[in-house]
């Protein structure tokens, strides 16, 4: 049988042609490899340059071969963080003319590093918190779209950080079966499944002296399974809202930050009966919000106040007409935004009189009228809108609790 390539791109087979697909994958010699950190894996791994691409190569049979390769395209066609598959090569013989198994490529991610290695860190216990939320969010996604996984673990799956973000990836789909729907007999046998995988791990990297002291194994384990749960409550909640749905989406939204999660894309669906919201959540580090705030619009704020505003400004742009997540011929979030700020932010911060604002800023004037409209609605159980808020801001709230500003000669 003759060599075979099987690749996404029509230029990735001349660049893999270069490779030495005669020996086997462990007697690769160092000039095509790249030392970048693995997890553990059941099959011979390596990373190999092709090109400007860096690859991951890995070593097993053609049929799951085959097989993973199509899984990984599935999950990339419907959007769920993951490798990106390459291609598959069959018909490998060595210089005797002794058959070699087919081999996966996927490119590696840039900037990513296998969860087994950021563990063996020794991190603290608060990152590695935050990194079991990335990985649960992984996990609820995965099963959301259909797809049961079947051998989640540290080490087959990747982290990345972008821009603050946490962020999972499936580095691994062998063991994947992709469904029109999970039952909860299938997501609960995968779930205890990574807890299984993810406390042996730890355990072996306590064994070695490479894990934090204060962390327990089983416990960390454990807590995939309940952020998983909490999480899967939270997005997979049925609701339908009315035409005035600020309140109600806001509602879901602190829900989610209760929960320690944010919103990375909120869509909106119209139907005769209501409105429909799916979120997408994500995991971000300190600071992540004012930056984020800060490149958006161009406010510099506080990070509690860019987190309040940012809520604000993605429950906005659901509601625009010209607003599509992944659309090239919808308007860019940083259009959306300058938006946002010249119709909205702007307008509702000048209609607050100068002389009741204090020592106020614009971005903490602004975050108070969106509290005031959040208590407000949830009195009167519907969204009463901004305008509404303002008016009662102004009449009952400042005057009793503003101090006269302050002469700047003083």
């Amino acid at each position: 049988m003759a060599l075979q390539i099987n690749a996404t791109n029509p230029e990735h087979p001349a660049l893999l042609l270069e490779l030495p697909w005669h020996l086997p994958l462990e007697e690769w010699p160092d000039k095509y490899l790249v030392p970048l950190p693995r997890g553990i894996s059941r099959h011979v791994v390596r990373y190999a340059r092709a090109g400007d691409e860096v690859i991951a190569v890995k070593e097993l049979a053609q049929r799951p071969a085959l097989r993973e390769y199509e899984l990984l395209r599935d999950l990339d066609r419907i959007g769920i963080p993951a490798v990106d598959p390459l291609a598959v090569v069959t018909g490998r013989t060595d210089p005797d003319g002794e058959p070699l198994e087919s081999v996966l490529i996927t490119r590696h991610l840039g900037g990513s590093m296998p969860y087994r290695s950021m563990f063996e860190t020794t991190m603290r216990p608060a990152t590695m918190h935050r990194l079991m939320d990335a990985l649960a969010v992984l996990l609820v996604r995965l099963h959301l779209a259909g797809f049961a996984w079947g051998d989640c673990s540290l080490s087959n799956t990747l982290f990345r950080r972008d821009a603050g973000a946490f962020a999972a990836y499936l580095v691994d789909a062998e063991t994947g079966d992709l469904h029109p729907e999970l039952t909860r007999g299938q997501r609960e046998y995968d779930l205890d499944l990574a807890r299984v995988n993810i406390s042996g791990e730890l355990l072996d990297l306590e064994a070695s002296g490479a894990l934090h002291p204060s962390v327990d194994p089983i416990d960390f384990g454990t807590e995939i399974c309940a952020r998983y749960q909490e999480l899967w409550k939270e997005l997979t909640r049925t609701s339908v809202y009315p035409a005035g749905k600020h309140h109600y989406i806001e509602r879901r939204i602190r829900r989610l930050n209760e929960l320690g999660f944010d919103v990375a894309e909120m869509q909106i669906e119209h139907a005769s009966n209501g409105d429909s919201v799916t979120f997408v959540p994500k995991v971000v580090d300190a600071g992540h919000h004012q930056r984020q705030l800060l490149r958006l619009t161009g406010l510099d704020t506080e990070e509690n106040q860019a987190r309040r505003l940012l809520n604000d400004l993605e429950s906005w742009m659901a509601t625009q007409e010209d607003y599509a997540p992944g659309d090239p011929l919808g308007a860019r979030p940083e259009v959306l935004a300058h938006r946002w700020v010249r119709e909205v932010f702007r307008p509702t911060v000048r209609s607050v009189p100068p002389e009741l604002r204090g020592q106020m800023d614009p971005a903490q004037i602004y975050h108070e009228l969106l509290e005031h409209r959040w208590y407000l609605s949830e009195r009167a159980q519907h969204d009463i809108g901004l305008g509404t808020a303002v008016e009662d801001y102004i009449q009952r709230v400042l005057p009793k609790r503003r101090e006269p500003l302050r002469s700047t000669e003083e």
